[in-house]
């Protein structure tokens, strides 16, 4: 394991929690502006980290378990999961982290979170049920593909079931998750 690139994609990963923790709404209020100047540091972070873990991808490969510990891995995801400024990049990072997982170096749960994620943003529904939005001021997933089997997928990927994950939502509760799975 590289002690150093953990310790980076720790510090990364704290960075990316405090400036969310920044932009927090007031409990049960789901939809809010964000200050101009606390959304700048978010796109900085976000920024800065996509670029970073583009760079290590590319030279490096997927940092997973083996590569930086299983915290530094699940920082790892967590950097990729708020890559949403660039998409080319976030898909990439999916593939990377595709092959992890099949390679037993990476969190199937990460996976789905991540998958999820990239198809939300590319207009697909979702296969996890991991992401949610906010419609008239009401928090709902994301459409979902056959949902019928949603709770078989979330279980493949070592996911609760959606009725657990939706009312951690809904409690304001799912970034722990988040920083869980």
């Amino acid at each position: 394991m590289d002690e150093e690139l953990r310790q980076e994609l720790l510090a990364r990963a704290e960075e990316d929690q405090r400036v969310r923790r920044l932009a927090a709404p007031p409990k049960g209020q789901y939809e809010f502006r964000l200050p101009d100047d606390v959304a700048e540091e978010w796109r900085r972070v976000d920024t800065e980290n996509t670029r970073w873990l583009a760079d290590l991808v590319a030279t490096r490969g997927w940092p997973g378990q083996t590569m930086a510990g299983e915290d530094g891995a699940e920082a790892a995801w967590l950097l990729a999961q708020h890559a949403d400024g660039d998409p080319e990049l976030q898909r990439a990072f999916l593939e990377a982290l595709r092959g992890a997982v099949a390679g037993g170096d990476a969190s199937p749960g990460n996976l789905a979170y991540l998958e999820d994620r990239v198809r939300v943003h590319d207009g697909r529904p979702q296969l996890y049920g991991t992401q949610f939005t906010v419609a008239d001021g009401e928090l709902q997933p994301s459409p979902i593909e056959d949902p019928q089997r949603l709770d078989e997928r979330r279980a493949a990927a070592g996911l609760d079931t959606f009725a657990a994950y939706e009312a951690l939502m809904r409690a304001g509760r799912a970034e722990e998750e988040e920083e869980e799975d």
